[in-house]
């Protein structure tokens, strides 16, 4: 199945950069391009994409306001955030708004077909340069009391929820609680239906709203 993708950037060279690399691949193939937020929107609603790739710092209309737009609609594309170092303070933003996944423009290209391939198959990806900025913001946030549905998670679902918020992998979960990878996968669809999130995205932040990151990570 071909993952259909739409490309939102204000800047030409860098949307002609993203179109090689996706296009380049077997299975996706862009079918769409935007300069600002409100092409975007467009754009999406007009091409039906899988994924839309969204710069956040754009004109007239910015990323985050377009992926909120665009978590609305009843059929929503997933969202897949893109910024650069000096944007932190899109980044909580953008998850919020609606976004599945979020990168820093100057990622490797792999990790680029990675994440539209994992936001494809309803997964998230954080880049892991970002990760760490993430921990940090929500290191300083209060920790929300908890919910009835946490309260309905296994042990090993909780372990396997806080290694999402170290930011691992399923591989490097499994690593960790010497399980198999295929486990972990079961573990996650799990705790994320029993907390009523999406993506495993949403899972790190919950897991950081609510004080249950391991309190060993580096801040």
């Amino acid at each position: 199945m071909t993952i259909r993708v739409v490309i939102a950037d204000d800047q030409p060279a860098v949307r002609e950069a993203l179109r090689m690399t996706l296009d380049g691949e077997f299975d996706i193939k862009v079918v769409g391009e935007a300069a600002d937020g409100a092409q975007a929107v467009h754009q999406a609603l007009w091409r039906r994409p899988d994924v839309v790739v969204m710069d956040l710092r754009m004109p007239y209309v910015d990323g985050i306001s377009a992926i909120r737009q665009l978590a609305q609609v009843e059929v929503s594309p997933k969202m897949l955030a893109l910024t650069t170092f000096d944007t932190d303070e899109y980044l909580f933003g953008a998850l919020q708004s609606g976004a599945s996944g979020f990168l820093l423009k100057d990622s490797d290209p792999d990790l680029l077909l990675e994440a539209v391939r994992a936001l494809h198959r309803g997964h998230g990806l954080v880049d892991p340069q970002v990760t760490t900025r993430l921990i940090h913001r929500f290191a300083r946030v209060s920790p929300a009391s908890a919910t009835e549905a946490q309260q309905r998670l296994t042990a090993r679902e909780f372990e396997v929820l806080q290694e999402l918020a170290r930011g691992l992998s399923n591989r490097e979960i499994g690593e960790a609680l010497t399980i198999e990878e295929g486990t972990v996968k079961n573990h996650v669809a799990s705790l994320l239906r029993k907390l009523g999130l999406h993506t495993r995205v949403r899972a790190v932040i919950y897991a950081h709203e609510h004080g249950l990151a391991p309190r060993d990570l580096d801040i």
